[in-house]
């Protein structure tokens, strides 16, 4: 009976255990070590291919001859289920490679759902509408710094990928508001949009979003100084919003910013170089956003140690880093009564002058200190 008995666990630990735990740790090696491994031996390689799941995502990150590598990826029969694909800044890519996958692979393309193509300059409006209508299941797209595609890119985009929820546009200084309206009329559960340098939009464009995708929950509208309040005063529709980056909002006013304090769950504020904004708009968001955990009032003149106060009453349970470099009208953030909020920080970037008690940041918080000729 013993025997017996020793025989079913050895059986189970062979052809249950071993595999299992086998499969997690390969699950954790890189794609390279991965593909090592299969020219181990035979059972090995077996073994390995039959894990479906090992076998989702292909990365081409700034390879080398990275449209001929991808094309004989797909071309493989373990990679017929791929979900993920990253091609960011592999800068041989071209319409052709794309071209090629949807003559080729257009099966094993149907359950794609993240393509990063951020830094493939060579790939144009033709290129987009190749590989995006091949993936109907894709809900992650992102192509940051490419000026190639154009309003006509982004429609293909919307009109073949009906699911997409994280859209990465930054840096792409050819789409207009025309693209912004598609995006707004199909996109209705997006969560993720950024819009970095897009210096084509303006308050049209993106009011259509702000009216439409209201399951945002990322919104990054960086360097970006041509909208003004009447579209920024619409961010509060957004009830979900987490994330906003404001920086460079030269016509940002405190009004606006009552208005974004509505955003009951923001975590992440950037208002770097928001030049307008004084303490009555700092105020407004530390009494409406109490979930604040990462704050940036970079190069803002106008706030004191007024809007510091208000912080360090409503948000020093959460927030986590606040940058106030350059604010000079801030000259109290080491007092005693500031240390509320200190006590919670984890990161502070500031001017050295400001730095007149040492019993800051008791939790050991980083810190980056400027203007040192004043030490």
């Amino acid at each position: 009976m013993e025997e017996t008995a020793q025989v079913g666990e050895d059986l189970i630990w062979n052809t249950e255990t071993v595999p299992e735990v086998f499969k997690l740790v390969c699950s954790r090696l890189s794609q390279r070590d991965l593909i090592s491994l299969l020219l181990v031996s035979p059972w090995l390689r077996r073994t390995l291919i039959s894990y479906s799941s090992l076998w989702q995502e292909l990365i081409f990150r700034e390879m080398n001859n990275a449209g001929n590598r991808l094309l004989a990826a797909l071309s493989l029969p373990r990679y017929c289920s791929i979900k993920h694909i990253n091609l960011e800044f592999a800068r041989d890519i071209e319409d052709t490679h794309l071209i090629l996958l949807k003559s080729k692979c257009l099966d094993s393309l149907q359950g794609l759902q993240s393509l990063n193509l951020n830094g493939c300059q060579k790939i144009s409006d033709k290129g987009i509408e190749a590989i995006t209508s091949c993936c109907p299941q894709l809900k992650c797209f992102s192509i940051y710094w490419n000026v190639r595609v154009t309003d006509a890119g982004l429609i293909h985009l919307v009109k073949n990928c009906k699911r997409v929820v994280d859209l990465n546009l930054s840096g792409c200084k050819n789409i207009s508001d025309r693209s912004l309206e598609f995006v707004a009329d199909n996109y209705s559960d997006l969560e993720s949009l950024n819009l970095t340098r897009c210096i084509k939009l303006t308050d049209a464009g993106l009011k259509q979003v702000l009216h439409k995708c209201l399951s945002l929950q990322s919104l990054n509208l960086y360097a970006l100084s041509s909208f003004t309040d009447e579209a920024y005063k619409k961010i509060s529709l957004l009830v979900h919003l987490k994330f906003l980056d404001l920086c460079g909002a030269q016509n940002l006013s405190d009004e606006a910013l009552s208005n974004i304090s509505k955003c009951k769950n923001l975590v992440s504020l950037n208002l770097t170089w928001c030049v307008r904004v004084t303490d009555d708009g700092v105020i407004s968001i530390a009494q409406g956003c109490r979930s604040l955990e990462f704050l940036s009032l970079f190069g803002i003149i106008g706030v004191t140690d007024k809007c510091l106060g208000e912080l360090s009453k409503s948000c020093s349970d959460k927030i986590k880093t606040l940058d106030v470099n350059g604010c000079i009208g801030i000259k109290a953030i080491f007092q005693p009564q500031a240390h509320c909020i200190c006590d919670k920080l984890q990161a502070l970037t500031a001017p050295v002058f400001l730095i007149i008690c040492n019993s800051f940041c008791r939790n050991g918080a980083a810190m980056n200190c400027f203007s040192c000729s004043q030490i």
